[in-house]
């Protein structure tokens, strides 16, 4: 039997933001055991705590959705950071995308993504991602959609308001046409799902994210996508040339999860050069799993 933690992250408060399980001891398990686990869970995300290559490091994690292992995500990064600091200010994980340091402050973890994303694939049509959302083209934002990884892959839309946000939903067949259009290369890969966000009321931005052909109806609050978010918004001359943005973002609010983000972008001569993403978590359950 292994222990694992639940938390609810990109919170303060028990029962909202996102659910994260914490798997301890995970250093013999084998890709098979560590998805049925995740499986098991079912979870948006499931981590597996495994002893760091480098004892410099805090930890070794890999990190599960119901169906696929991904090489980085936030709220996985955020609680797990949070679980394992005690009393450090710093925390050091190894993902399967590179270093992710953390630092820790008053209750609230801040990662630098491991890397700066990039544009990828080929960014299907306005009209193809309104008809992925069962919306009209009009309901769409004036910013350009895109398609960027930065360790997963999203696609990007702006919607014009919160209303269009609100009213926003995975449709088929568009749906499905829209992430084969969105095909990042010829070994069929495609983006883990669309990430959508509109101007907020009490925040910067309201965001949604979709990746139901990951197990994932909707998620209610995605660090990684949020990160990634700094390319969209750059290449949307959101960004300033020079300087570091800091933007609010809520998340969850249509599925009963309130979750708050903190993004904060530096650029230099309109290029990025970090990406920050910050949060709280708060610990709700533990117990033991048995091992499949």
């Amino acid at each position: 039997m292994l222990d694992f933690h639940i938390y609810d992250v990109f919170t303060d408060t028990p029962f909202t933001g996102n659910p994260l399980a914490i798997v301890e001891g995970a250093d013999g398990l084998t890709d098979a055991q560590m998805q049925t686990m995740a499986k098991q869970f079912n979870l948006s995300e499931t981590i597996f705590v495994q002893t760091p290559e480098d004892p410099a490091h805090t930890a070794k994690v890999r990190i599960f959705t119901p169906d696929a292992e991904i090489p980085f995500a936030g709220h996985p990064t955020i609680g797990c950071a949070l679980h394992l600091a005690g009393d450090a200010s710093r925390v050091t994980l190894e993902e399967v995308a590179g270093l992710v340091p953390v630092t820790i402050e008053n209750g609230s973890a801040e990662f630098t993504a491991p890397r700066i994303p990039a544009p990828i694939g080929t960014t299907p049509t306005r009209a193809q991602f309104a008809a992925a959302l069962g919306l009209p083209e009009e309901a769409l934002g004036p910013h350009a959609p895109g398609a960027y990884e930065g360790g997963p892959a999203f696609l990007f839309a702006q919607l014009a308001d919160l209303d269009a946000l609100a009213r926003a939903r995975p449709t088929e067949p568009g749906y499905s046409d829209l992430m084969t259009a969105a095909r990042i290369d010829d070994t069929g890969r495609s983006a883990v799902g669309l990430y959508l966000y509109a101007p907020g009321e009490s925040s910067d931005l309201q965001a949604r994210m979709f990746a139901p052909n990951d197990g994932i109806p909707e998620d209610p609050a995605t660090g990684s996508a949020t990160a990634i978010l700094a390319a969209q918004l750059l290449a949307n001359d959101a960004l300033p040339q020079t300087g570091t943005t800091r933007l609010d973002v809520r998340q969850g609010i249509e599925v009963g999860r309130p979750s708050a983000l903190r993004l904060s972008i530096d650029t230099n001569a309109g290029t990025i050069t970090a990406i920050r993403v910050a949060g709280q978590a708060v610990k709700v359950a533990h117990g033991q799993i048995r091992v499949p």
